[in-house]
């Protein structure tokens, strides 16, 4: 019998949750470069190709949320209130990302993955693909081209704003710090989009054809 697709989702995203939170436990316990693929397979009761159905790598198995952290930054700009600034927005995001990977309990991860190598690395590059993933949403949000200078500028600011927040002795306090000069350099580019819907001076509202 042919499960339904809400249990068989389900399902899927439950291993995954197993595996993730059996890597992360071995991981800490063991060190992470003393824990391979497969031990982390072997107690999670799963086999290889299916830990690997759901995590592209090992590095992977670390940044279990990082689709959903990227997803998360696009919906703050695509499912904003139509009156709402869009910097705020990110804002509000961003706080609520930095207070929970800021916890206590996350303190062990993040001394973990600074003293990887390949998982600076993999942040590195994970960070930078969220930035391309948000300079997207704005782009599209403003009616301009993904390569726009602005767009990519803002957008890296945004997602850097994440790391340097949770290193802060207050990160709350430092997210809004932060935004206040993403703020001004937002006015700088884009003096007349404080809300959705306005068309900058001198713009004819189409999507220009290059940055």
């Amino acid at each position: 019998m042919t499960e339904p697709p809400g249990r068989r989702e389900r399902k899927k995203a439950a291993t995954r949750r197993k595996i993730a939170d059996t890597a992360l436990r071995l991981f800490l316990e063991r060190g992470y470069g003393a824990v391979g693929i497969r031990d982390v397979a072997a107690e999670a009761d799963v086999a290889v190709t299916t830990l690997f159905s759901h995590f592209a790598s090992k590095e992977a198995l670390v940044f279990e949320q990082d689709e959903d952290f990227e997803h998360r930054l696009a919906r703050a700009v695509t499912d904003r209130a139509p009156q709402e600034p869009l910097i705020p927005a990110l804002r509000r995001e961003i706080r609520a990302m930095v207070r929970h990977c800021a916890s206590d309990g996350a303190a062990p991860i993040w001394r973990m993955i600074d003293e990887s190598p390949a998982l600076r690395q993999y942040e590195e590059s994970m960070r930078l693909r969220h930035a391309d993933s948000l300079t997207t949403a704005i782009a599209a949000d403003l009616g301009l081209s993904p390569t726009t200078t602005a767009c990519r500028t803002i957008a890296r600011f945004v997602i850097d704003s994440h790391a340097l927040a949770r290193e802060a002795a207050d990160p709350e306090a430092a997210v809004d710090e932060i935004f206040r000069m993403i703020e001004a350099a937002w006015e700088v580019a884009f003096p007349s989009r404080r809300v959705r819907g306005a068309v900058p001076e001198g713009s004819t509202g189409r999507r220009p054809t290059g940055p």
